[in-house]
């Protein structure tokens, strides 16, 4: 069995969209630091009712991650890695500091079920959509799963790239090869 289809069968890869058009927001959107029962930990301060910035962010973020987990039917949702998929194509704010502070929220979620979080990404689009990631994040020493390569040569080449963010490790490329996508395994 190739190296990268044993890796892949353990793995759970969701998207997530960040909200569009904040200002509009409906009830959806986060107004305070509990959800699903729990108060949270927010790093970024109070999320209160029409706040759109940081703290209500992560507040989304985890809210997402916590929905996954318990009301989407993923049995044993700690046993996955869950794949943050940061890609232009998906909506986001043209806050980086938001959109980085919605998956810091999801990381949170994950890592207190005791779930491994990785991102999912290019690195320019990681930079376009979430910039630098500071040590203190919980994203920082993320894995990375490498988008763009356009053969298994490249996406071999790719492991050794740098990773999202400073503290992280690329564990799997991504490449094309006659019109569909496969995966390399870099561990």
């Amino acid at each position: 069995m190739p190296r990268n289809r044993a890796v892949l069968g353990r793995l759970l890869h969701r998207r997530y969209r960040a909200a569009q058009g904040r200002a509009s927001a409906g009830s959806w959107w986060p107004t305070s630091n509990t959800y699903g029962g729990t108060t949270v930990a927010n790093p970024y301060g109070q999320c209160t009712s029409g706040s759109f910035g940081a703290a209500c962010s992560y507040m989304y973020g985890y809210a997402k991650a916590y929905d996954d987990a318990n009301i989407r039917g993923v049995s044993s949702p700690a046993s996955f890695i869950w794949w943050l998929d940061v890609e232009t194509g998906n909506s986001w704010s043209a806050d980086k500091a938001a959109n980085r502070a919605d998956l810091e929220g999801m990381a949170a979620y994950f890592s207190s079920i005791g779930a491994t979080t990785g991102i999912y990404s290019t690195s320019s689009q990681w930079s376009q959509i979430a910039g630098s990631t500071p040590t203190s994040s919980p994203l920082y020493t993320a894995r990375s799963w490498l988008a763009g390569a356009s053969s298994l040569t490249s996406a071999k080449r790719m492991c050794s790239a740098a990773p999202l963010t400073g503290g992280g490790k690329v564990t799997l490329t991504q490449y094309v090869s006659s019109g569909l996508d496969y995966d390399y395994s870099c561990i």
